[in-house]
């Protein structure tokens, strides 16, 4: 299917704004960070306690939050699921030692405290209990992860194509990372072993879709010797752009429907995905292509410079002087 007939689009115009806007938006998730003391964890890193209730008949957030005042500790309670469910989750976190079933006593405590509040009757439906000392490992394996598949990605990328375009490449996957952790503050979502396995695919995703430029690019310096490199990397993106729209959209379709229809225990991961697949695809026309033609552009000026200063310090022979006559 063709989208495009010889699409000429100047992306690179653009570059200085997009990377204006996605600093602002960095940025920004970087004061939400500070305003709320650090990226908010989930029990699967911080450890904790998890319960789900389904209630006969309606009840607030509001209500069931004041029957669990009197237990201690910082408490979460939202609404889970379709609203005509009366389903409500409670998240209390590990506040004694992980020591034999001292887990069950935070579940236990919650649904004592129901009970005393008189609330409609209520069945639990769901239960999650996670230790520190698992939450920790966990934090510490899913750091490793990522920091490996970077490496990866920078040594397969370097050797394949050039530094400047790994670089580049590197530098739209940790974009795309820090874009997505914005987005995720910015809705209210947690950092989760679900969200670090979408993370982990947008980086491979975003990759994939960079390979395919660079490599036209690689392709287009032995048949456009004579045009500017600037030109040669926009040219590049133009020739690609319909692949880039037909593999983006049909991938953010699925995850949509994941989003919306994949039920509360997938929404963390399917949101995470669909920021991940549009900065994902913006990153590679707007950051990565950029920074590998900057990179490029620098390294070149370097040689030139280089090349011209030995013949600008060589000393001038001083001519030779007439003879008397």
């Amino acid at each position: 299917m063709q989208i495009f007939k010889n699409a000429q689009f100047d992306f690179l115009r653009w570059r200085w704004h997009a990377i204006a806007v996605s600093l602002a938006v960095i940025l920004a998730g970087v004061a939400v960070t500070f305003a709320r003391g650090g990226l908010p964890l989930g029990i699967d890193f911080s450890g904790g306690t998890i319960v789900i209730v389904q209630f006969g008949e309606p009840v607030t957030s509001g209500r069931v939050r004041e029957a669990l005042e009197s237990l201690p500790g910082e408490k979460v309670v939202q609404q889970y699921g379709p609203v005509d469910q009366n389903e409500i989750l409670i998240r209390l976190p590990m506040t004694g030692p992980e020591q034999g079933t001292s887990l069950e006593e935070g579940a236990k405590a919650v649904v004592a405290a129901l009970q005393a509040a008189q609330l409609p009757m209520f069945t639990v439906i769901g239960q999650e209990l996670v230790g520190p000392v698992i939450g920790r490992e966990l934090q510490q394996r899913g750091m490793n992860a990522f920091i490996f598949a970077m490496a990866g990605i920078l040594v397969y990328v370097g050797v394949r194509f050039r530094f400047s375009f790994a670089t580049g490449a590197v530098v739209a996957v940790a974009h795309d990372i820090l874009i997505t952790l914005s987005f995720l503050l910015f809705f209210g979502y947690e950092l989760s072993l679900n969200v670090i396995a979408a993370m982990l695919t947008i980086t491979g995703y975003s990759v994939n879709d960079t390979i395919v430029i660079f490599d036209r690019v690689r392709e287009n310096l032995r048949l456009m010797r004579r045009d500017r490199l600037d030109q040669l990397v926009n040219a590049s993106i133009n020739q690609t752009l319909a692949r880039t729209i037909i593999t983006s959209g049909t991938t953010l379709f699925a995850v949509l429907a994941l989003y919306l229809f994949g039920g509360e225990a997938l929404r963390g991961f399917a949101f995470t995905m669909v920021v991940g697949i549009i900065t994902g695809t913006y990153s590679t026309v707007f950051i990565a292509a950029p920074i590998a033609l900057l990179i490029s552009e620098r390294r070149t000026a370097r040689r030139v410079q280089a090349a011209a200063a030995p013949a600008q310090a060589r000393p001038k022979r001083p001519g030779r002087k007439a003879r008397a006559s």
